[in-house]
């Protein structure tokens, strides 16, 4: 799977929109990469999970909720990989669960993510699994805005590993 494959396929999606653009932390941007539009293009999510498929390795995956369920679910049937889900907070009814899905403590998990800008999301998902008692050493994002998340991620011991960066994105518009 090459940058080319991965850029072809979310420019076909047409996932990168041009503007201005409030995002989740806050701040603007004059491009936005729409996640629910490569998570919901047939053809764009099997080359994303195709690309994160050649990644895996080792342990179980975990998925942060919302936007990384769809990434999650097809890379595990993928792989043949369980996974399991990491919500933003714990539920206030039924089970109460942050983690959804069989974990075992001491396992080794990777996070799937849709898009990594400052990495609070991936970083508060690698806690909650540290803390249920995971190894967490790796977060697979499809797009890293590189806007710190990478290093944000590092000062917690943990690799982030993009399918493709924001300037290699842009670079082919």
């Amino acid at each position: 799977m090459t940058d080319r494959d991965l850029i072809d396929a979310l420019q076909g999606a047409d996932a990168v929109e041009f503007g201005e653009f409030e995002l989740s932390h806050g701040g603007t941007s004059d491009y936005y990469v729409d996640k629910y539009r490569f998570e919901t293009d047939p053809h764009c999510l099997s080359t994303i999970t195709a690309a994160f498929a050649e990644r895996i390795d080792e342990g179980k995956l975990a998925g942060v909720a919302l936007g990384a369920v769809p990434l999650v679910a097809a890379t595990s049937v993928e792989t043949d990989t369980p996974y399991v889900i990491v919500r933003k907070e714990r539920k206030e009814y039924g089970t109460g669960n942050r983690i959804e899905g069989d974990l075992v403590e001491g396992e080794s998990v990777v996070v799937l993510e849709d898009i990594a800008t400052t990495g609070k999301s991936a970083l508060s998902a690698v806690r909650a699994l540290r803390e249920a008692g995971a190894t967490v050493e790796r977060v697979l994002v499809v797009v890293d805005r590189e806007e710190g998340a990478r290093e944000t991620l590092a000062e917690a011991d943990v690799d982030l590993a993009p399918l493709v960066t924001a300037s290699a994105l842009l670079a082919e518009q």
